[in-house]
């Protein structure tokens, strides 16, 4: 979809041609047009994931789908990895796309340690992937769980990829795309896939307005995040002898003076943290939820 010649677009705009939807409100018909893609309504009504698991003879790249998360602020009982949206567990959805890059040649899933029989039994074995999945308890923090999957993913690969397991309407084009980016920037460490913002940012100190940034600078970070695997472990090395807690793996790279590519994602790659974020995802797939 092209965007009106007398339409404004975001900053990084001209550079990167993304259409404001602030400005272009057909520009958000687009999310729910890009998951409907994804998905085939069968004669049943069970809708199934157009993609196939494929491994290429020289996989360079390990992948790292975090799923440890206790799902406290989405208020259902035994988390919500295992939650059903359109007939899988959000968990299956995540897998899938990671199962489709054929660069991708393992799978590291972490979970709580005393659910990962219960979450192998649901969300791996009923679905026929084709990518080797390794299991890998999780830590008390996300950073712990990251540290561990890394722990249990092999060292014969190059690169190191991790996504959120909450967030299912992730594409295997892009996960392809940001390995891709990374390699063939010599001297780049990693990249993310972010978008940019496109509310007005406000700098608030003692409940009052004190400035108002330039939102043009400023990107919402999303996963997948991909790494040179010898600088990400290097990374983790020294946050824990320092006891640095980043707030994503991209800012253990960071903090050592490294170089992290963004690239640009799409909105629809949201994470599902809350109720509402459920009922989006629901809305996205075309199913309406209860």
């Amino acid at each position: 979809m092209s965007a009106p010649e007398n339409v404004r677009t975001v900053g990084g705009a001209a550079e990167f041609g993304v259409i404001d939807p602030v400005f272009v409100p057909t520009a958000l018909v687009e999310v729910a047009e890009d998951a409907a893609a994804r998905l085939d309504l069968s004669e049943t009504g069970a809708r199934t994931v157009h993609f196939s698991g494929k491994v290429s003879k020289s996989p360079k790249t390990a992948a790292i789908i975090l799923a440890g998360g206790s799902g406290e602020r989405f208020g259902h009982e035994g988390g919500k990895q295992l939650v059903e949206i359109s007939g899988r567990p959000m968990l299956t959805w995540s897998i899938a796309a990671f199962d489709a890059v054929e660069d991708v040649g393992e799978i590291v899933v972490v979970c709580p340690e005393e659910r990962i029989a219960e979450y192998r039994s649901c969300a791996i074995d009923p679905y026929p992937f084709v990518t080797p999945i390794t299991m890998a308890p999780a830590g008390a923090t996300r950073q712990e769980s990251a540290f561990s999957g890394l722990e249990y993913a092999s060292e014969e690969y190059e690169y190191v990829v991790l996504h959120d397991g909450a967030r299912p309407l992730i594409a295997p084009e892009l996960i392809a795309h940001t390995i891709n980016t990374l390699k063939g920037t010599l001297d780049a460490d990693g990249a993310i896939v972010a978008t940019p913002s496109i509310d007005t940012l406000k700098v608030v100190e003692n409940g009052c307005i004190v400035g108002t940034p330039d939102r043009r600078v400023f990107w919402n970070a999303q996963t997948p995040q991909v790494f040179r695997a010898g600088v990400y472990r290097r990374a983790h090395a020294s946050a824990l002898s320092e006891g640095f807690v980043g707030t994503d793996d991209s800012s253990l790279i960071e903090r050592l003076g490294g170089k992290v590519l963004v690239v640009e994602g799409k909105r629809s790659n949201i994470k599902l943290t809350v109720p509402e974020d459920y009922a989006m995802l629901n809305m996205s797939l075309g199913v309406q939820s209860d």
